[in-house]
């Protein structure tokens, strides 16, 4: 380096100078390169775990909304057996029946409830805020001609 923050090339030929920039600019690139695939990846990464957790939340309120549909086919079998035994005769396993079928209907009405709020909380909106632009390596290739161009 001389006095004025410049190197020394005297006594180097100007192909010598040529393949160290060149060589120079090709390691730049690659390492440009590789930074712009790991800040992809990062990204990529946090967008796969946000639908995870997102996928996870809708297959409990699924689940929840599947228990309260075998619920309302098991109201529905109870009543009409319940009210087939009442209507066939006045014996007691009518009005049994028709405890299990009100007990179906509370369970029923329960998972309905609790599946609706789980998939009401369902919110893609942090996918939003992944940037799939890899910032860090725009940035630093932004400053790569200032960096060519003499003083």
């Amino acid at each position: 380096m001389t006095d004025d923050g410049h190197p020394d090339v005297e006594g180097t030929s100007v192909g010598q100078l040529i393949g160290d920039v060149t060589r120079d600019l090709s390691t730049l690139m690659r390492q440009e390169l590789d930074l712009a695939k790991a800040e992809l990846k990062a990204d990529a990464n946090k967008a796969t775990e946000e639908v995870k957790a997102q996928a996870g939340k809708a297959g409990k309120g699924a689940g929840m909304l599947a228990g309260a549909g075998y619920g309302g086919n098991m109201v529905a079998l109870f009543l009409s057996l319940a009210l087939m035994g009442a209507l066939w005769s006045a014996m007691p396993i009518g009005w049994a029946a028709l405890i299990v079928a009100v007990v179906w209907g509370i369970v029923a009405a329960v998972l309905f409830v609790m599946g609706r709020k789980t998939l009401k909380t369902i919110d893609f909106t942090r996918l939003k805020q992944i940037n799939p632009k890899p910032e860090q390596t725009v940035e630093t290739l932004q400053q790569v001609p200032g960096a060519l161009k003499p003083n």
